[in-house]
């Protein structure tokens, strides 16, 4: 469904990518870890067109994708919940997510119920329902973050990127976030997952890479790696 190869990607002159290479299979949850600064966020940013690799190939659906604007992406159901939320504070909860099926409304996507998939996300995040006349800048930061996932689900997606959802979160809000992950994946919901929690994020995915230094260091499926000795030492420990 989704396809990275030999990607390169950075800021300017500085390269933080250098030829990664991953895979996320159609109905499955991949989760992508490693240290802060590993270049996690730059991963997700050149998938869904937020920077434009210098080199290597995006695949979405078997269409390259490579350097595409993100609007163009999202039309072709790459959904992303960016690092830090990113919800329209001035905006209800409600018209946040109507943003979020944006293309559905413009004919750029298969429109179907958008009603029936409003009321579905807030089933999924009850809170939102609670809220979904408050303007989303005045709601915490965890109901933020549940925000934005609803959002990028609104677009009803065949590939959905979430990046750090339990960032700055509360423990029981944290646990709250993987519920509906866990849900979503059990429902067949394609997913790549960026998680400082690494055991919580192997917990939920079918495989995983590891992320060091713009490099895949290690990969394999989730299990598995959690067994892995080097795995447990470095993201293992320590609260994760």
């Amino acid at each position: 469904m989704l396809s990275i190869h030999n990607l390169h990607a950075g800021y300017g002159k500085v390269e933080v990518l250098h030829g990664i290479s991953l895979e996320v299979p159609k109905g499955k949850v991949v989760s992508l870890i490693g240290s802060n600064g590993a270049g996690k966020t730059t991963t997700m940013r050149a998938i869904s067109g937020m920077i434009a690799p210098t080199q290597g190939s995006v695949s979405l659906g078997g269409r390259d994708v490579t350097g595409s604007q993100p609007y163009t992406v999202a039309k072709l159901g790459l959904a992303h919940s960016p690092e830090g939320r990113r919800v329209f504070a001035t905006m209800s909860v409600t018209d946040n997510l109507l943003l979020g099926a944006f293309p559905r409304f413009t004919g750029a996507r298969p429109k179907g119920n958008v009603q029936a998939d409003l009321e579905r996300a807030m089933e999924y995040f009850p809170r939102l329902k609670e809220r979904r006349t408050q303007l989303a800048g005045t709601l915490s930061g965890g109901e933020q973050q549940m925000l934005a996932m609803a959002r990028a689900m609104m677009l009803n997606p065949d590939v959905v990127l979430l990046d750090e959802p339990s960032m700055g979160l509360a423990p029981i809000l944290v646990q709250e976030v993987f519920r509906i992950i866990a849900r979503l994946r059990s429902e067949g919901v394609t997913m790549l997952l960026v998680e400082q929690f690494a055991a919580a994020a192997l917990n939920v995915a079918d495989y995983a890479y590891v992320l060091e230094n713009g490099r895949i260091s290690v990969h394999g499926e989730a299990a598995k790696l959690r067994d892995d000795p080097a795995v447990k030492a470095a993201y293992l420990g320590g609260g994760h």
